[in-house]
């Protein structure tokens, strides 16, 4: 019967540690999922003893997606802490900075210079050379107030 008819614990254990470390070099949190699931087909087979290969076989299939699915919606609700939250949304590192304006916004659209960037801005129409704040983002649109 080959490998499948001679699963053992340990070959489920070896595959969980492979799945975990695949994960370091994968992005997504994919394949920690699966690599918990084969660890609980080792615990089973271990603690049952006498499983059939079909039998761990399925508990890892059915295992890997349940703890995918509760892995996506854990995740999903509860994120990641992190020290630089707007870190890929660079619109709402402006929010509460304060610009002057080389151009005066008309018909509540103009724009302003941010570092090295031209940013879109919507805001009640005001001079040139107005101070203005970032009080939002709006897509790629930073919402001011004149002050």
């Amino acid at each position: 019967m080959g490998l499948l008819g001679e699963l053992q614990p340990w070959h489920w254990a070896v595959l969980g540690i492979v799945l975990l470390i695949l994960e370091v070099f994968a992005p997504g949190v994919f394949f920690m999922w699966m690599g918990i699931a084969a660890g609980i087909v080792a615990l089973f087979s271990w603690l049952i003893g006498d499983m059939s290969w079909q039998a761990q076989v399925l508990a890892f299939a059915g295992l890997s997606l349940v703890s995918v699915v509760l892995g996506r919606w854990w995740l999903s609700h509860h994120g990641m802490a992190t020290e630089e939250p707007t870190l890929n949304r660079r619109g709402e590192q402006y929010i509460g900075r304060a610009f002057n304006l080389d151009e005066p916004i008309v018909n509540s659209v103009g724009k302003i210079r941010v570092d090295d960037t031209t940013w879109k801005i919507s805001g009640p129409d005001c001079p040139e050379g107005s101070r203005v704040t970032v009080i939002g983002v709006d897509g790629v649109v930073l919402l001011v107030k004149c002050e």
